[in-house]
């Protein structure tokens, strides 16, 4: 497969991909705990009210994380900093998730299908976008040698 059908599957991929954060962070940050099925009912103790307030924070930066991955998909050959830096944070929540786990029990099936995406779909992803960065760069000239766009003589070095 040449790089530029590869490019195109990878910017498929992370177009569904991203698709999992976006709905779900901007559900979180709408329904707060109602979104797994908890009631939260006016006049609830603090811890149950600061509860809300940090799953929806953390809902707001879910819904953040996915539009970063969506603004990587149109050039993500040359996007590699800023997909690796958004799959880290994910892979953290991942890993955050599985302390829960140790400290807690077994998750509900839904968030078991979130560590998935964490921690086996999200790196996946960030190797095969490395791959994909590493193919681009072999067969294109980087930005400073590109020839100017008007005079078409290579920028000077500084």
């Amino acid at each position: 497969m040449g790089p530029a059908s590869e490019k195109r599957l990878l910017q498929i991929a992370v177009g569904a991909a991203c698709i999992v954060p976006v709905c779900a962070g901007a559900a979180g940050v709408a329904m707060g705990p109602a979104l797994i099925g908890a009631r939260l009912t006016l006049g609830a103790d603090a811890a149950a009210v600061d509860l809300d307030s940090h799953l929806r924070y953390l809902s707001g930066l879910l819904l953040a994380i996915g539009i970063g991955f969506a603004a990587c998909v149109p050039m993500i050959e040359e996007k590699g900093g800023a997909f690796r830096l958004l799959g880290l944070l994910v892979v953290c929540g991942g890993l955050a998730r599985l302390v829960a786990m140790v400290a807690s029990g077994l998750p509900s099936r839904i968030m078991l299908y979130a560590l998935g995406m964490e921690l086996l779909v999200t790196p996946l992803l960030m190797i095969w976008q490395s791959r994909v960065e590493r193919r681009f760069a072999a067969i294109s000239p980087r930005r400073g040698d590109a020839p100017h766009p008007l005079l078409g003589k290579r920028k000077a070095a500084r």
